[in-house]
């Protein structure tokens, strides 16, 4: 089907479990093929989340700590577009360099809007937490430690209340933003559309396949979450796999473009 600006709309694929754990199994051989590249975004990644955590500690708010270790989990497939980049080179036969991958990356305006979408959720999300805490812990809750935070959210209505509102909304905000992202990124990579359409076509692959697509969104966040736990150390390797993984899944979704 051909957009109004005379491009060829992106077609959409159903997928089932089996592509999941082909597109895993192809992710690892990728993270195998070029580990540094993996290990560099992966660093890049938990040292993010290490800063964060640093700056939420100087400023007395570490209780935020759980928080932002579930919403950091947002900002991956931004942060994961290099290995996407490393993947498409890896699949044509080619060698990628970093001067490859930067340009792929820069070259492509319509990734900077996708990003400031990511990143405007991820503020979203730290800001109802904080305004959760707020309504129902109280206006002035100020907790001194994580473990203080943790004792009164799990032994207390208030914070049990917190703990399932939060979650909830958290949940929702996953989910949307990875029905906008879990293509958008790859296809803007790969293909020469604007952010709209690479959002609509993403937003397609969840509703055409929506069991094995949010399948794969909880895989996604536990391992994130799990791996972001020991300081964000996980992150060096839970980043490049799944990384590579999205890409050989967006493979499988949206079908190759058909021969000139």
């Amino acid at each position: 089907m051909a957009s109004v600006s005379g491009k060829i709309d992106p077609v959409v694929r159903r997928i089932t479990a089996a592509d999941i754990a082909e597109a895993f199994s192809r992710g690892l051989r990728d993270f195998q093929a070029a580990p540094l590249y993996g290990l560099a975004f992966g660093a890049l990644y938990a040292g993010g989340g290490i800063a964060i955590m640093l700056s939420l500690t100087a400023l007395g708010m570490v209780y935020l700590a759980y928080p932002l270790a579930a919403g950091f989990a947002l900002i991956g497939p931004f942060v994961a577009i290099g290995l996407y980049e490393v993947s498409r080179r890896l699949e044509a036969g080619q060698r990628p360099t970093p001067r490859d991958i930067w340009s792929a990356i820069t070259s492509r305006a319509e990734i900077g809007w996708m990003a400031f979408v990511t990143l405007f959720v991820f503020v979203v999300w730290m800001y109802q937490v904080r305004l959760l805490i707020a309504l129902i812990l109280g206006v002035s809750a100020s907790f001194a430690s994580i473990r203080d935070f943790i004792t009164v959210v799990l032994t207390t209505n208030e914070g049990l209340l917190f703990l399932l509102i939060g979650n909830i909304e958290g949940a929702v905000l996953s989910l949307i933003l990875f029905s906008l992202t879990v293509v958008s990124f790859p296809l803007l990579l790969d293909r020469d559309v604007d952010f709209v359409t690479a959002m609509i076509t993403s937003v397609r692959a969840v509703v055409m396949s929506p069991l094995p697509m949010i399948a794969w969104a909880a895989i996604i966040v536990m391992l994130l979450v799990v791996s972001a736990m020991p300081y964000f150390l996980g992150l060096v390797v839970a980043l490049p796999v799944l990384g590579h993984t999205t890409w050989h899944l967006y493979r499988r979704i949206v079908a190759p473009l058909p021969e000139a």
